[in-house]
């Protein structure tokens, strides 16, 4: 399902929360959606979803999605970020959302129990009873398990442990290549063997609109840790930027070049000294590189 926006605004009183965003998504795209908080995502993703009122143009599937919300709702799936406290029991939920997008029951049954849900044993539990992880996996259930030719998830695997998200993962892998999906968080490591494509906001406005692999070439920063032997010599650590933590573990942050270069040095000169490695991408953001420790270039 094709979306497209132009000129598209959304102001919060004096906040203006989007600010002329032009962007088309073709069918069957899979867009990684990244940016600060307060950048402007879900407020962008509520827009899409007909949720929101806005300025500007705003098409999907070819429809207003404020004015044709009933036309859309069985070709979307949406997950928002925070899930709402409603006092209706799991199988209530279930069976209104499986009416509304024809979500076939052994389908979502299936993608259930990949996620640990049991749904016959949650019936009767007030969905704002689940804690936020199992709320989240109905609700990913639920999406990930019907027709929808738009699916679309603000932070899915923000409440869920390492082990769920990986299973969230092989579901998002195996969604139809006619499917588009729009997936937004705030951890582009996570993702970025599930998307082809990466919208960046900043203020309300497009950063970056390309392809997953240039945005992650140039947009991105990696922590390189390494944990060394009691015994290691690691004054050319130093030298190479990494500054010491807790428990001989040495970090440093560098861009996609530089880890191209460490890395290897690093499997070279650590022979036999090192413990564990660890190589994490970030979003290079102001509060990513606050969160990091800043390192010196490779030469």
């Amino acid at each position: 399902m094709r979306i497209e926006t132009r000129g598209l605004g959304r102001s919060f009183g004096p906040v203006r929360a989007l600010a002329g965003i032009d962007l088309a998504v073709p069918a069957g795209r899979r867009v990684g959606l990244v940016g600060p908080n307060g950048s402007g995502k879900s407020t962008l993703l509520r827009v899409v979803m007909g949720l929101l009122r806005f300025d500007g143009e705003v098409k999907v599937g070819g429809l207003d999605p404020r004015r044709e919300r009933l036309s859309l709702a069985g070709r979307l799936a949406y997950v928002p970020q925070s899930a709402p406290a409603l006092a209706a029991p799991v199988a209530e939920l279930v069976r209104l959302i499986s009416t509304v997008r024809a979500v076939p029951l052994a389908e979502l049954d299936r993608v259930a129990r990949a996620l640990d849900f049991d749904l016959e044993a949650r019936a009767a539990v007030p969905f704002r009873a689940l804690s936020g992880g199992m709320k989240q996996k109905l609700l990913l259930a639920l999406a990930l398990s019907s027709q929808a030719e738009l699916v679309v998830l603000d932070e899915p695997t923000a409440s869920l442990d390492a082990e769920t998200r990986e299973r969230v993962f092989e579901l998002f892998a195996g969604l139809p290549k006619t499917v588009t999906l729009v997936l937004c968080s705030h951890r582009i490591d996570e993702m970025r063997h599930l998307i082809d494509h990466v919208v960046a906001l900043a203020d309300g406005r497009v950063g970056f609109d390309g392809s997953a692999a240039d945005y992650l070439r140039t947009r991105t920063r990696s922590v390189v840790e390494a944990q060394l032997r009691g015994d290691a010599d690691t004054r050319w650590l130093g030298d190479l930027g990494f500054q010491p933590g807790v428990g001989g573990w040495w970090r440093r942050l560098v861009d996609q070049e530089q880890k191209a270069v460490l890395l290897p040095l690093l499997a070279e000169r650590l022979s036999g000294a090192l413990v564990d490695l660890h190589v994490r991408d970030l979003e290079a953001t102001a509060a990513d590189r606050k969160s990091a420790v800043e390192g010196k270039s490779v030469d």
